[in-house]
């Protein structure tokens, strides 16, 4: 599988990212891969190196380029539960420094440099994101209505901007809650500003899953939770950006 280091213009500088793509000299759907608070890692490659050979070119942006490349903390090979308040003391004024007006200026800077990249195909292509990343993805969702056939979420805060948010969306939705995020009722609650939002969606709880269970590196590593990601997820693409 192919893989390389880019160098995306930005307004505020220049964002190394990371993509990966089928090695078969075609051109293949784009799709812009949001990281957790977490940032690029190994495990995040393996994400998008997994999701690239399903046919599909992944770009993989870091968050943080204002603060530096990646890494721009250290962290350790495997996050533990022990690790996550000293390393989120470095990570949250980074991620707060990441505003929405910040957020918006990237996301159209990655969406113009992936539907530029030779590899890529001409149309529509998706979003995925994972904690803060999931929240990423709905924003640069949609900010790009005519771009962005679909977007998905898992285990994010997908409801810190309110259904202002959800009303801008035209793309095909979907949310992987975990279940330590989101209860019954929250999830109703949810469905119904959905609704009334007019959005395609599918919003579920992945039972037996607490945050941030997509990534293997963490201790909170659901293996049927990542599955069922994938599950939802290749379906979203291959019907919206036609690579079944």
């Amino acid at each position: 599988m192919p893989t390389k280091t880019l160098q995306i213009p930005t307004a505020d500088g220049q964002a190394d990212a990371f993509a990966a793509f089928p090695d078969r000299g075609e051109r293949h759907p784009g799709v812009l891969l949001y990281s957790d608070g977490f940032g690029i890692r190994p495990v995040l490659r393996e994400l998008a190196r997994e999701l690239a050979g399903h046919g599909y070119y992944v770009l993989v942006p870091n968050l943080y380029y204002r603060h530096g490349p990646v890494p721009v903390i250290e962290l350790p090979e495997h996050i533990g539960e022990e690790d996550r308040a000293s390393l989120f003391a470095e990570l949250m004024p980074l991620i707060e420094a990441h505003t929405a007006e910040r957020v918006l200026r990237d996301a159209n800077a990655y969406v113009t440099f992936l539907t530029a990249q030779p590899e890529v195909s001409v149309g529509p292509v998706a979003v995925t994101g994972y904690c803060i990343g999931g929240l990423l993805a709905l924003r640069t969702a949609a900010a790009h209505p005519g771009q962005v056939a679909a977007v998905a979420a898992f285990h994010g805060p997908v409801s810190a901007d309110g259904p202002g948010l959800f009303s801008k969306l035209t793309a095909e939705v979907h949310l992987g809650h975990a279940e330590g995020d989101m209860t019954p009722e929250a999830l109703g609650e949810l469905s119904q500003v959905l609704d009334a939002a007019g959005v395609s969606y599918t919003s579920e709880i992945y039972p037996g899953t607490i945050h941030g269970f997509t990534m293997s590196d963490t201790d909170a590593f659901s293996a049927s939770g990542l599955k069922q990601h994938w599950d939802h997820l290749l379906p979203l693409l291959g019907g919206t950006l036609g690579n079944r």
